[in-house]
């Protein structure tokens, strides 16, 4: 929302400024509002299009060189007017703060430092070009007026969208608290299949739906339970809730051979007794250890490679098995492949998605499966949708699938009627 009205309001006055240069004979001026305008609405199209973050990096840096040119060669003070367009800075960097929040780039605490380094040394200092063409009194004196109130409006906007989020965050965490309390977390399972498209296991995928509201995504509520340190609590009830499904899968003939993957946080993978709790709730449920597999992101590797590599091997040790999540999108390092005890690769569905379109998706596609292979570990693909993804992995040598073209994710009972069909039949 802050971005979107910084960008509308931005657009606007461009416009306004636009037409008072291109009046006053000033054509450089104007052409660069009109330049502003259009990439206002560049970014905005991106925006809108779910490209935030790249629309915001765009923009930050686009306004800061913009900001900085227009400062050290037009808007130049005097003992008559300050110089006023670099407080335009502030809601720049505000902006970027509520991004950064969300998404912690080093890219953005960049741009976010770059912008107040700009701003105090341009409040600080009369510096300007040895070729700069001041703008005329008589212009800057409005100038002065309407960027203070407009630069200001929109500092106000984003710190009041700031507490918003803060607000927001607050409340989620407080509902997710109260949602372990109240039973409304339950789990989905998403089919995974071999080569000949029989079912091997399945991957358990948390999903709240709160009392009397509508389903929240995990890409919301996930960052909130991690902020608030509930992840430790929340995955805990995933992996007990997982232990009973592999327990009542042990009772059927057709379920039995099952294995079921669940991600684990970073921050739950370190505390100091997750593998304990994990060994406990094994001896709990009487499950088969093998049956079982944890996911880890690559951000899991690289909190504390020294303890992750210990806490691995304990849970190896007994046959659970570990599946290397999201493989090529973080930190990526083949040094997990040879340090770390992991049974299984699991590759990008953002590569599986632009393999048969993309020759360089394609070629990371068939390096990761060789590699896989080689290491004797299990590669499984994600987000497959299409037989043409199938075909091109099969070729590769890709070992087993997931995706909605074997199934989306479900309801226990739901993904258990396919084995109960089979029984009967």
């Amino acid at each position: 929302m802050a971005y979107k009205v910084a960008a509308v309001a931005i657009s606007a006055l461009s416009v306004f400024w636009a037409a008072i240069f291109a009046f006053q004979g000033q054509t450089l001026l104007s052409l660069g509002q009109i330049f502003l305008t259009l990439l206002c609405l560049v970014s905005l199209k991106l925006a809108n299009a779910g490209r935030v973050t790249t629309s915001l990096y765009l923009t930050q840096l686009a306004l800061l060189t913009y900001v900085l040119g227009l400062c050290l060669i037009f808007d130049v003070p005097n003992g008559n007017l300050p110089r006023v367009s670099h407080i335009f800075l502030l809601p720049l960097a505000l902006v970027g703060y509520i991004n950064f929040k969300s998404n912690r780039s080093p890219i953005q605490a960049v741009l976010i430092g770059l912008c107040l380094l700009a701003f105090v040394a341009l409040s600080s200092t009369y510096y300007a070009l040895p070729f700069a063409q001041p703008i005329p009194d008589d212009i800057r004196i409005y100038g002065v007026w309407v960027n203070s109130v407009i630069a200001t409006a929109l500092s106000a906007i984003c710190v009041y969208a700031l507490q918003m989020e803060m607000e927001r965050t607050d409340r989620l965490a407080r509902s997710l608290s109260d949602a372990l309390w109240n039973k409304e977390f339950n789990l989905h399972y998403q089919p995974q299949v071999d080569r000949n498209g029989r079912r091997i296991g399945a991957e358990a995928l948390l999903r709240w739906t709160p009392t009397g509201g509508k389903p929240v995504s995990p890409a919301d509520f996930i960052p909130a339970a991690e902020q608030a340190g509930l992840m430790g609590r929340i995955g805990y009830w995933v992996l007990q809730t997982a232990m009973q499904t592999l327990a009542d899968w042990a009772k059927s003939e057709e379920t039995r051979q099952l294995t079921l993957s669940v991600n684990v946080s970073a921050s739950q993978f370190l505390e100091d007794d997750f593998e304990r709790s994990v060994l406990n709730l094994i001896e709990t449920f009487g499950v088969d250890p093998t049956r079982l597999k944890l996911g880890l992101t690559e951000s899991v590797m690289v909190a504390n490679p020294e303890i992750v590599t210990a806490k691995m091997h304990v849970l190896r040790a007994v046959g659970i098995g570990m599946a290397l999540d999201d493989f090529g999108t973080g930190y990526s390092s083949l040094g997990y492949l040879r340090q770390l005890p992991l049974t299984q690769l699991k590759i990008d569905r953002s590569f599986v998605q632009s393999m048969t379109e993309n020759k360089r998706s394609a070629a990371l596609v068939r390096g990761i499966i060789q590699m896989g292979l080689d290491l004797e570990l299990d590669v499984l693909a994600e987000g497959v949708e299409t037989r043409e993804q199938v075909n091109f992995l099969t070729q590769s040598g890709c070992q087993a699938y997931q995706g909605f073209l074997f199934g989306r994710p479900m309801p226990l009972a739901d993904f258990n009627r396919p084995a109960a069909a089979a029984a009967a039949a």
